[in-house]
């Protein structure tokens, strides 16, 4: 099971120093697979969660991927509709290809209406203008002669019924977003049940979880996976193994934009959960 990091690529404390910085740590700390969100329009519904300046995705990950040698690199998640499909096939294929193949491609379909607006999309329309925007472009990257032999993973977002029969249809992985475990283990059911439903392969789980560490055990229904002692955030990340997740993303943002001017403290939960994900090999072990 590979795992993630959610890079806060937006907020007041957030330049181009310390996004090098978050590369750089996710890398060296061994974690697999960082990731960057999306939003275009910095309007007032976005802007109260997600404050400028907001680094442009593609633009971030062209750049990371020159500052970085290993780690996979993605987005969790591309809001499909706020452009052509053909333009975010080939911004994605290029990004593919600067990287040495190391795209992952999470997509949704949105929830900011201002933004929608500002950007000119029917807010209403976006899960149809997601399904055909995902299809054109697949259907682009099938296009060998312009884009070469593309095998992007598409993780496709959606905690709702509707973004898990768009995954079996149009996915080659599930990415629920910062859910509780009893809620993801009956989600995987109805999971399963939706590709039997379309006679369709049930795809790769790949969930984001939160990344919380607590000194006291944190209990209740509402605890979500990843928050508590790092006790608890390894039995969650052991338990999703079991439930057969091919990759697992942290995400350490709490919701306070001031966050991202104190890195630091991120940055020292994700040692932790490295320490303990991949504890240093003896002499003897590596002999």
């Amino acid at each position: 099971m590979k795992i993630g990091v959610n890079v806060l690529n937006f907020g007041p404390g957030t330049d181009p120093g310390v996004l090098r910085s978050w590369a750089q740590t996710v890398e060296g700390l061994g974690f697999d697979l960082l990731m960057v969100s999306d939003h275009v329009a910095i309007t007032p519904d976005v802007a109260e969660r997600y404050p400028a300046p907001f680094y442009e995705p593609f633009t971030t990950l062209s750049w990371l991927a020159g500052l970085t040698t290993r780690v996979r690199l993605g987005t969790t998640v591309l809001i499909t509709p706020y452009r052509h499909p053909l333009l975010t096939a080939r911004m994605a294929a290029n990004v593919d290809e600067l990287s040495g193949g190391r795209l992952v491609l999470g997509v949704g379909v949105g929830w900011a209406r201002q933004e929608f607006a500002a950007l000119g999309i029917p807010f209403e329309q976006r899960g149809r203008l997601t399904d055909g925007h995902l299809r054109d472009i697949r259907a682009a990257w099938a296009d060998t002669a312009s884009y070469g032999d593309r095998r992007i993973p598409v993780w496709v977002g959606g905690n709702s019924d509707a973004g898990l029969r768009r995954a079996v249809r149009l996915g080659d992985a599930w990415h629920p977003l910062r859910c509780t475990m009893p809620w993801l283990r009956e989600a995987v059911v109805r999971l399963q049940a939706h590709a039997d439903e379309q006679h369709l392969p049930v795809p790769a789980l790949a969930p984001r979880i939160a990344l919380e560490l607590t000194a006291a055990p944190v209990d209740g229904p509402h605890r979500l996976a990843g928050q508590g002692t790092i006790e608890q955030v390894m039995d969650d990340l052991g338990q999703l193994r079991r439930l057969g997740a091919e990759a697992v993303v942290l995400d350490p943002y709490r919701g306070d934009p001031r966050e991202t001017c104190h890195p630091q403290a991120a940055w020292q939960a994700l040692a932790t959960v490295a320490a303990h994900l991949f504890p240093p090999r003896t002499g003897t072990e590596q002999s």
